[in-house]
């Protein structure tokens, strides 16, 4: 398709009005969306396969000492969001320029070479930089929340985010399941072999399936409407209170993973059993996400984006709080299952506000910094989870949390209320 001859169409009254990126790829955005459900899917499942099997990994490169392989572990996994983190706004940048597609197969490909190469490290600083380089170069599922929040249609956008968190969501989900036996067939380094495999059937299904109709003349730049008025003007209150959100809920989920298999150990389970129990609780949140995550996208899109966020706060909130108070190890992971219900529908309908709330010209940019965000909270998340368990006590990292997201709900509704007075709102 020409892209110049699809940027425009010549209105009854002989005015030249110009289509919107979302406009010229509606016919694109459900098969778009497919490859990137599916894309995200098998990227997660790969990065995250590895979490079994990662100390023992660790312990064949040579660290000995149990307390280096523990410490050096939790790097070389951290190594790869922190690279997100930091390279996730420079992408959006790009997709904002160049186009989304381009991203998505720098992503893919980038991804399927080094986790192939991690599999041919031969020392700790190789796979801790290999790592690195994966979120440098990598993140395919924030270059999918960038095609994706920009292409679907705003009345269907919330399910359709929802709808990708949800491949995103079960690929972390089934990842260390099938880490857990897949060595025992190809070996540790086999394993990353087979990774880097099925994220090149991603890559080959982006280049060939997905369809982008991207003209720079006019989606690089900022586009005037056809009643010569600019678009409407943005709540930097609104975008900030979103992005510390993101950061928050992801900061919330992960602030307790570092000591889940210690606090499951005082609730009187056998030592034997300690991990496997830690395992279940640890899905159960996941799980619990996937079962509502396009539900509540949907629901976003009927009621406002801003309403599930605030109600999704409150909620998980309050259940964070009784999680301290458990006696028995399936009591938490009745409510990791359900908190996770209740994060779901925060995730796709921050991204869908942050998606309405600017441009298009900036869209992919600001997407890529809610991406950085998401990843920093994941990053901070255990840092501060280890922290207050070992200075205050495990209890206290679910009423720490439980504050922090009832404040970002008080800065939501305070940053909607704001934005109701903004022109052109």
């Amino acid at each position: 398709m020409n892209p110049q001859a699809s940027s425009s169409l010549i209105s009854p009254d002989g005015h030249v009005q110009r289509l919107s990126y979302a406009e010229r790829n509606a016919p694109y955005w459900r098969r778009n969306l497919f490859v990137c459900v599916f894309g995200s899917f098998t990227t997660l499942l790969s990065l995250s396969m590895l979490l079994p099997f990662l100390p023992l990994y660790v312990q064949q490169l040579g660290v000995s000492s149990p307390s280096a392989i523990v410490q050096w572990s939790g790097v070389a996994f951290g190594a790869t969001f922190f690279g997100t983190a930091i390279t996730a706004p420079l992408w959006g940048r790009l997709a904002d320029r160049y186009g989304r597609k381009p991203m998505l197969i720098r992503a893919a490909v980038g991804m399927a070479v080094v986790m192939s190469l991690i599999g041919l490290a031969h020392n700790l600083t190789e796979l801790v930089v290999l790592r690195l380089v994966a979120g440098l170069i990598g993140g395919y599922a924030s270059a999918s929340i960038v095609m994706v929040g920009t292409q679907a249609p705003r009345e269907r956008s919330g399910w359709a985010l929802g709808m990708l968190s949800t491949g995103a969501l079960a690929g972390n989900l089934v990842g260390p399941l099938v880490g857990g036996f897949l060595p025992t067939w190809v070996g540790i380094r086999g394993t990353f072999f087979v990774g880097g495999a099925i994220i090149a059937v991603a890559a080959l299904l982006t280049i060939v399936v997905v369809r982008e109709d991207f003209d720079p003349a006019t989606d690089a730049k900022k586009r005037i409407d056809a009643g010569g008025a600019l678009p409407p003007a943005v709540n930097r209150n609104v975008i900030l209170a979103l992005l510390v959100t993101a950061m928050m809920v992801l900061l919330a989920n992960m602030s307790i993973e570092p000591i889940i298999t210690v606090y499951i150990g005082q609730l009187g389970v056998p030592v034997d059993h300690v991990a496997r129990m830690a395992g279940i609780v640890m899905a159960a949140s996941a799980f619990g996400s996937m079962l509502t995550a396009a539900r509540f996208g949907a629901l976003a899109d009927r009621i406002g984006s801003s309403k599930v966020i605030i109600g999704c706060l409150i909620a998980t909130g309050v259940v964070l709080v009784p999680q301290a108070f458990v006696t028995e190890w399936w009591q938490l992971a009745i409510l990791r299952g359900l908190m996770g219900m209740t994060l779901a529908g925060l995730l796709p309908s921050i991204a869908k506000e942050i998606r309405h709330s600017v441009a298009d010209h900036n869209s992919g940019k600001t997407l890529g910094y809610l991406q950085s965000a998401q990843f920093s909270g994941q990053v901070i998340g255990p840092l501060i989870g280890g922290l207050i368990g070992a200075h205050i006590g495990l209890r206290a990292v679910f009423f720490v949390t439980a504050f922090l997201l009832l404040v970002c709900a008080g800065l939501n509704r305070w940053a909607s209320a704001r934005s109701l007075r903004l022109p052109g709102r």
